[in-house]
């Protein structure tokens, strides 16, 4: 397993130029043997009635239509064992960012492919927003590798661009969603963590479970810079020129506020916080995914 590995390494799966190709490479080559789907069991919903036979379960029994009619009902129900999901990816220009090997946005676009896959692969439905300052890209959930295809295509297509809006698309998002699911956020988050909660939270009163990938580059985790550096910010094209060695620690510290503020908020309102990084492989950051998962 160690030296298959290496070919899960995200530069190593950009050489294959192929978004299907990577996203049956990452599921079925790692976790194929995962064949039962954490989501099931995420609803039911009320089928029909019939009368009471002798030896049903008194749960099901309908007091209400009893207490109306005084004849004896049973509750009949449709367990849904599919989940519905939704990939909701970051396409804002600050996602563009690359220190080498791929950018952010290649990398939140292998692994929506490869949650994609995988949801579709065990017969969920999956659904596809493409968001920067406002949702640009809205894909109904399916089960089908027909829309699976689809949803490839459009992540094959899509490009950084823009500011970051998150919040207004979060909100945007929930507002047309009526129907409970599982929304997976891909993004680095590079909104003020008050206004990207708010949209969270959005998604969470409306009984929605969330999921957040927290995806940075290595540089931006380690800042590995000496001398003077020009910094350039990718949205607004504004630049400056510092002596790394002089906020090199604040730097540092102020990331550290920064992932533990999106930590802790996201515990407090119930959501799964993943960090990750461009140069983790992502059969480690699948699996570390589905044992939170599994947890649950």
């Amino acid at each position: 397993m160690a030296e298959g590995r290496r070919f899960l390494k995200p530069e190593a799966l950009s050489r294959l130029r192929n978004l299907k190709l990577i996203a049956r490479t990452v599921v079925e080559g790692f976790i194929s043997g995962l064949h039962k789907s954490p989501y099931q069991g995420f609803s039911v919903e009320f089928a029909e009635y019939r009368e009471y036979a002798p030896g049903d379960d008194l749960k099901h029994f309908d007091w209400r239509a009893y207490g109306r009619t005084e004849r004896h009902y049973i509750k009949l129900y449709q367990e849904e064992t599919n989940l519905k999901a939704y990939i909701l990816l970051d396409c804002s220009n600050s996602m563009a960012y690359r220190s080498d090997g791929i950018s952010k946005f290649e990398y939140g676009c292998y692994l929506a492919a490869s949650l994609a896959y995988m949801l579709v692969r065990q017969k969920d439905a999956v659904g596809l927003a493409l968001f920067d300052e406002k949702v640009n890209l809205r894909m109904p959930p399916r089960a089908s590798f027909g829309h699976l295809h689809n949803i490839l295509i459009e992540l094959e297509r899509a490009k950084p661009s823009r500011k970051t809006g998150i919040a207004s698309a979060l909100h945007a998002i929930a507002e047309n969603t009526k129907r409970r699911g599982l929304m997976v956020l891909i993004s680095d988050l590079f909104e003020t963590p008050d206004e990207v909660m708010r949209g969270i939270r959005h998604l969470r009163h409306d009984r929605h479970e969330v999921i957040v990938f927290h995806l940075l580059d290595k540089s931006e985790m380690d800042f590995p810079f000496s001398g003077n550096i020009t910094f350039e910010d990718i949205e607004t094209g504004e630049r400056l020129t510092l002596p790394a060695h002089l906020f090199q620690k604040e730097y540092k510290e102020r990331l550290g506020s920064f992932l533990e503020e999106y930590k802790q908020r996201c515990a407090e309102n119930y959501v799964d916080y993943v960090p990750a990084r461009t140069d983790e492989p992502f059969d480690w950051l699948l699996a570390r995914y589905l044992a939170r998962r599994a947890r649950l």
